[in-house]
């Protein structure tokens, strides 16, 4: 069983999934309380699976970009567990698990993806993958204009999608921008997550930090 750690944006989850396969979550809503739901909503969880911690195989959680507070409470307990039950760590991009969810939307379309989370303002993390979840642009900090994407538009349609998209709805990005209601990318993170534990793809729980992309970002 490995337990999945996601506090990088509004909505914290943390749930236990086995060979891929999500079997139980608890979802947290309100933001400033992270920190203070999360430990007891692994014990709730633990519980439901009626499993020890001591049977965890792996952690996994979700590095960032996001939620600065968000993203430290999630790294630190998920290295805490991996150092004291000596078990892997498991690290995953936000945006790239925001892509792996849509990627049935992307093939009906023959769209590329381009996840974002709201950073305020005029800026959102981005990134754009292909329907295969490769990089086409790299993640980053991206203060939006009119004139953003205006390169990748002239020849692609893209799916926008994720908290930061309505922003950049407003601002008309033109006929080939599509918008899209995300879709809970969990069960995405489970099959990755298991993905990288059967391959042996393990973070250094030492040494693991939170992806910021840029230097302070809190809800």
């Amino acid at each position: 069983m490995i337990l999945l750690i996601d506090t990088a944006q509004e909505t914290s989850i943390v749930a236990l999934a086995e060979k891929g396969h999500v079997h139980f979550t608890e979802e947290n809503g309100v933001t400033n309380e992270t920190a203070s739901w999360l430990h007891p909503a692994i014990v709730r969880l633990l519980g439901q699976a009626k499993i020890n911690i001591r049977d965890l195989e792996a952690v996994a959680v979700v590095g960032g970009p996001g939620s600065y507070t968000g993203l430290r409470v999630g790294m630190a307990a998920a290295k805490g567990f991996c150092y004291a039950l000596k078990i892997p760590l498991i690290t995953r991009n936000t945006l790239e698990l925001m892509a792996a969810s849509m990627r049935s939307t992307a093939m009906e379309n023959q769209a590329l993806l381009c996840p974002m989370i709201d950073a305020r303002r005029d800026e959102v993390y981005t990134a754009i993958y292909d329907a295969e979840v490769i990089p086409v642009l790299a993640p980053r900090a991206l203060i939006l204009d009119k004139n953003s994407f205006e390169k990748e538009l002239t020849v692609n349609r893209i799916i926008f999608f994720g908290s930061g998209a309505k922003k950049w709805q407003k601002m008309n990005p033109g006929k080939s921008a599509v918008f899209e209601t995300q879709r809970n990318h969990i069960h995405s993170f489970a099959r990755l997550a298991q993905e990288d534990f059967d391959n042996s793809a393990w973070a250094d729980p030492v040494y693991s930090e939170p992806v910021y992309l840029k230097e302070f970002f809190s809800y």
